[in-house]
């Protein structure tokens, strides 16, 4: 007798449906193991790719410093164009750039890092350095080689100017040659004061009080700003002094040779400046 078929509401089981065995221990392990090592090749691949514009950017970061220094020097000679026009302007800009190549220049061959020239309108350039060299005859290196590149480029520009009868260049000598020997004021952070740091410190009090007195004598803001920092730059400098440490000793002890070396470059770069300004000088009368 025959056994009536069993109805059942559960689909027939068929290869496509029917259930999956669980995999062995060790299959789950694979797996998880073959999970975190695509997780760690995204991650790894990810990090290459930073590095790799990391690198770019500092590859790129020279080109960068070059364009801040075009950049600074384009707004320089459209403010100073303002109220010389843009040819004055643009020699002015040119005479200050050469000055601070000298203090470039000098604090490389020191073997000291130092930044491309930076303009800042009506306030001249600077050069950042992480310091100005070891001891007080290198900082009155680094601090006359302004002057002395800055002079040599005026001279040029001056002697072209007279020998071709061209004004525009022979109010361009005078005042590259103004401007040097403003600098030349015995004050930090003046390049006068850098010098003196090698001679005679006690002469920033003098070149203080000569900028203090042409700052009541023509009001200026940018001389007042000079004026503060020198003021502060002193402060802190004369406190070191009154109180040396050994290091500090050492940093303003200077060889009479030495002494007699800088004092002769600051003197004989006045004597250049003023006979400058003085060849240079037009007089003017406004009818």
């Amino acid at each position: 007798m025959e056994t009536p078929p069993r109805w059942s509401l559960e689909p027939p089981v068929t290869p496509a449906t029917a259930p999956v065995p669980p995999p062995p221990a060790d299959a789950f392990g694979r797996r998880r193991r073959s999970w975190i090592r695509e997780k760690l090749g995204a991650l790894g691949a990810l990090v290459v790719a930073f590095f790799a514009k990391f690198k770019a950017i500092l590859l790129l970061l020279p080109k960068i410093k070059i364009l801040a220094t075009a950049g600074s020097a384009l707004v320089s000679v459209g403010a100073y164009s303002l109220l010389w026009g843009w040819q004055f302007a643009v020699g002015f800009v040119v005479l200050l750039f050469i000055h601070e190549m000298g203090h470039v220049v000098a604090l490389r061959r020191e073997g000291i890092k130092a930044s491309a020239p930076m303009f800042v309108p009506f306030m001249g350039a600077v050069v950042w350095a992480r310091s100005l060299g070891d001891d007080a005859v290198t900082e009155a290196r680094v601090g006359l080689a302004g002057p002395v590149f800055g002079t040599a480029a005026s001279a040029v520009v001056a002697i072209v100017g007279l020998a071709t009868g061209t004004g525009l260049l022979e109010a361009l000598g005078y005042i590259g040659f103004f401007l040097n020997l403003f600098n030349l004021l015995p004050v930090v952070p003046l390049d006068g004061g850098r010098a003196m740091a090698a001679m005679a410190p006690w002469m920033w009090f003098v070149g203080f009080g000569a900028l203090v007195t042409l700052e009541f004598v023509t009001p200026n803001p940018i001389l007042l700003i000079i004026c503060l920092v020198a003021a502060y730059d002193l402060y802190h400098r004369w406190q070191k002094r009154r109180s040396p440490t050994a290091a500090q000793t050492a940093y303003y002890r200077v060889s009479p040779r030495n002494r007699m070396l800088v004092a002769a470059v600051y003197l004989g770069l006045i004597v250049v400046l003023a006979l400058g300004m003085h060849f240079t000088y037009i007089h003017r009368t406004i009818a």
